[in-house]
């Protein structure tokens, strides 16, 4: 691990050149050449790999393990190292460090600031705590179905005062669904490699089981509800609708590999939302970051409009290889395209959901 002022630097020249979100640097993760894809570099306690997960290079080595050991069975998701979609995972948490949304958002403790430790993720960051089920689960389900080598037993660091859990056994029994999920993405890898389906099949198959596993994690992460308290209304109507977006990427089984994840998260708002900022209209932010907050909302606002119909109509429609493809393809021309009319997107997918 680097020095902390050493981090601090690299952290700023980051972020600096751009006051949009910042998801990369140098075409990977940010400071992803500063984790570590080597076990034996992460904490072990009585012969327990013990990492803070509080600490954005142990997280950000989480990520890098996991695609590590999990590359050699996602051969069917394209040539070349960066196909796998578990890519998106550590380009969102570089992206939630660099727009600060890891920082303590109760101004308690100086954790995730400039002015204090920038490597420290808080516990009362609602972000952090979300990505803590995205990250920590995935990675403690890996280890049980031993894609880290045999006998790896793995326990987190526990934040001074809080109740996270820490341990494969400890967060199944807590939330039971989304270690369960993870385990059937791993688990189907491995089939897959035996599974005599074409490529095509096998990679739609994949990419469900993955985003069932992810949207495990998401559903289990209302525990970190209460935590949004500590924002403004506006980064928490944000927040939400951020989650439901998620929805509309799992059904669509969406490849999110580096190249694919990059053109969605560079939009994402580069800085937290405040009280007195008005999407989509805020000044400090670029033409394509008001876009997305627009469009975020009005998915989130028609969703609740219609019941929590236009999820459902959403994931119906995604009913084969074919449609997803073409769901994919909409999701794109909504989220990055300012002239995509929404009425368009409500009418597709309508129509796409009786072809079923």
């Amino acid at each position: 691990m680097l020095r902390p002022a050493v981090l601090c630097l690299l952290l700023a020249c980051t972020v600096s050149f751009s006051n949009a979100a910042v998801v990369e640097d140098g075409g990977l993760p940010v400071m992803w050449a500063h984790a570590t894809d080597q076990l034996g570099d992460l904490p072990v306690e009585n012969g327990i790999l013990n990492p803070d997960a509080w600490h954005y290079l142990h997280r950000m080595s989480l990520y890098r393990l996991i695609i590590a050991a999990t590359d050699p069975f996602l051969g069917v998701m394209g040539p070349g190292p960066t196909e796998s979609p578990v890519w998106g995972l550590p380009l969102q948490l570089g992206w939630l460090l660099t727009s600060g949304r890891l920082a303590d958002p109760t101004g308690a403790t100086t954790c995730g600031l400039q002015t204090g430790d920038t490597m420290c993720i808080s516990p009362k960051s609602w972000w952090g705590c979300v990505n803590y089920f995205g990250s920590v689960i995935p990675f403690l389900s890996g280890a049980q179905q031993g894609f880290f080598g045999a006998g790896v037993s793995v326990q987190m660091q526990q934040p001074a005062g809080e109740d996270y859990c820490t341990t494969y056994d400890d967060c199944k029994t807590r939330f039971p669904d989304a270690i369960d999920n993870w385990d059937k993405f791993y688990q189907g890898l491995r089939a897959a490699a035996e599974s005599p389906l074409p490529d095509n099949e096998k990679k739609d198959a994949l990419l469900g089981l993955y985003w069932k596993a992810q949207m495990a994690s998401t559903y289990a992460s209302a525990a970190c509800n209460s935590l949004q308290s500590s924002y403004s209304t506006v980064e928490v109507t944000f927040a939400n609708s951020w989650l439901n977006s998620a929805e509309y990427v799992a059904a669509a089984h969406f490849q999110s590999n580096i190249e694919r994840a990059v053109k969605f998260m560079t939009p994402l708002p580069g800085r937290v939302l405040q009280e007195n900022d008005s999407p989509p209209n805020i000044a400090d932010l670029s033409t394509e970051e008001n876009h997305t907050l627009r469009i975020f909302s009005w998915m989130k606002n028609m969703n609740t409009l219609l019941g929590g119909r236009l999820v459902t109509t959403w994931q119906s429609a995604m009913c084969s290889v074919t449609t997803r493809e073409k769901g994919r393809e909409m999701l794109e021309q909504l989220l990055l395209d300012p002239g995509f009319a929404t009425s368009t997107f409500v009418g597709i997918i309508t129509s796409m959901g009786t072809s079923c």
